[in-house]
């Protein structure tokens, strides 16, 4: 990925202007440009720089122009004039059970991941990660669910069994792909278009705008709808620079990144639609998955990782229950 040099990101961790309540904030994701998450993001900060005739200034770099991941965190942490747009299990690792919030099969839908992220539990959960140097403006933010992309349908774990995917290089997805049945293979996302072609893996995971998007459709077009994880991101801030912000400030900018939350999920709801309308329309065929029958495999993965609470599982699931209302 293309990185600023030393001194032109030296200069951009500045602050600018002397006026008092004038800050200068770098906002960093991974997310390219072109994406819906991003272009909200930007909307975002616009208004924010308008509403605060400037004073607050958010300056957003898409496609890791900045430090990424667990580097990004670490910029908030430290105290920098820094924004931070990752997911939530790279909270994780200053507030453990803050992490197991992403894991595998949690959410049926965009609605009960957001009724999760108002519960008391995620309260108390913000409420540490502010105590190790991560405010939390917002974490509503999500880019879709994700599901295998196969040249078959995988109805059930039967399916999967022993079948080589191509997953990122993160242990939650390695663990999770392997208990689901499959063979997780951790490959570049960019030679996964031509392993898929040649064989060496026989499809991936991943969401329908990404499907869409990669063209991955041509050598892959099976998408059996697993949801084995929803996409999401939070909006991290150090609790010193958002104290640097007046009260007024800080209501603009909860109330901007509020409603930004809630315009992207309106849109991530309308592309969902438009883009399998789109993939039909190119021969790929959508398959409904066996998901209780994955979601108790996957239960192992919340036994893998040794920070989160032995219970984590449970207390999770019985918060979904009330918002299930069962």
């Amino acid at each position: 990925m293309k990185r600023l040099t030393a001194a032109t990101f030296a200069a951009v961790l500045g602050v600018q202007g002397a006026a008092a309540n004038e800050i200068q904030i770098n906002m960093s994701l991974i997310f390219q440009e072109t994406e819906l998450l991003t272009q909200e993001l930007i909307k975002v900060t616009d208004r924010i720089r308008e509403r605060t005739n400037g004073d607050v200034d958010i300056q957003v770099f898409p496609g890791g122009q900045l430090p990424t991941y667990k580097d990004n965190l670490e910029q908030v942490v430290n105290g920098a004039n820094w924004i931070a747009v990752e997911d939530l299990t790279y909270v994780g690792d200053y507030v453990p059970n803050f992490g197991a919030l992403a894991g595998p099969m949690l959410y049926d839908s965009y609605d009960e991941y957001l009724a999760m992220m108002d519960t008391d539990l995620v309260a108390d959960l913000t409420a540490q990660a502010e105590e190790q140097g991560i405010k939390i403006i917002n974490a509503d933010y999500m880019f879709g669910f994700r599901h295998m992309i196969t040249n078959k349908p995988i109805v059930t774990p039967a399916d999967l069994e022993g079948m080589k995917i191509r997953v990122p290089g993160s242990q939650i997805f390695i663990s999770t792909l392997a208990a689901m049945g499959a063979s997780p293979q951790a490959i570049p996302f960019t030679e996964t278009y031509s392993g898929v072609q040649q064989g060496v893996v026989e499809g991936l995971e991943g969401s329908i705008l990404t499907m869409y998007s990669t063209k991955i459709y041509e050598v892959a077009n099976v998408m059996s709808m697993t949801k084995h994880f929803l996409g999401s991101v939070g909006i991290y801030i150090s609790p010193s620079v958002w104290d640097q912000m007046t009260p007024e400030q800080q209501a603009i900018v909860d109330e901007e990144f509020a409603a930004g939350a809630i315009s992207n999920t309106e849109n991530l709801i309308k592309l969902d639609e438009e883009y399998r309308a789109l993939l039909e329309a190119e021969g790929v065929t959508f398959v409904e998955a066996d998901t209780a029958a994955f979601s108790e495999l996957t239960a192992s993965v919340y036994t893998e990782f040794p920070a989160w609470d032995d219970d984590i599982r449970a207390v999770i699931g019985a918060e979904l229950e009330k918002i299930r209302g069962n």
